[in-house]
């Protein structure tokens, strides 16, 4: 009776396999990856809802730029950061570069280039984005 309860300790203080150890690292790669695919995509839509915050903003600083100068001229992110009406840390998009700011017979438009920094491709973010606008860019990227 007595070797029977020490053996039954011996098993006990053994521990882990390497096997158990292996499968438990295993589920736990897969419950990650499972997790990153579903974060993603998030991540994605909202740095192009931020860009397009980001647009918003400096569109309403070119409008008090353009209301408190009389020369209606289009000025760019340089210019409403020297005016004082937009603050120096606002002036780039979340991919890290400037806004663009573009004025046409008097409707003013800002653009974020986007992920690839180029013009006139399908992940430029503007500022009069729509919902299903936001979807379409954050998909392409």
């Amino acid at each position: 009776m007595l070797e029977r309860l020490s053996h039954k300790r011996s098993r006990l203080r053994r521990g882990v396999t390497l096997v158990e150890v292996l499968i438990v690292v295993a589920i736990m790669a897969v419950i990650a990856g499972g997790a990153t695919l579903l974060i993603i995509p998030s991540f994605k839509k909202a740095k192009v809802q931020s860009a397009k915050v980001g647009a918003e903003a400096v569109r309403q600083a070119v409008e008090l730029y353009q209301s408190d100068s009389d020369a209606g001229e289009c000025p760019q992110v340089k210019d409403l950061v020297d005016a004082k009406k937009l603050p120096a840390n606002k002036t780039d998009d979340p991919w890290g570069k400037p806004y663009k700011v573009l004025c046409d017979e008097g409707e003013i438009h800002v653009v974020s280039l986007g992920k690839d920094g180029q013009e006139g491709t399908p992940d430029d973010v503007r500022d009069d984005f729509k919902p299903s606008d936001i979807k379409r860019v954050s998909d392409s990227i």
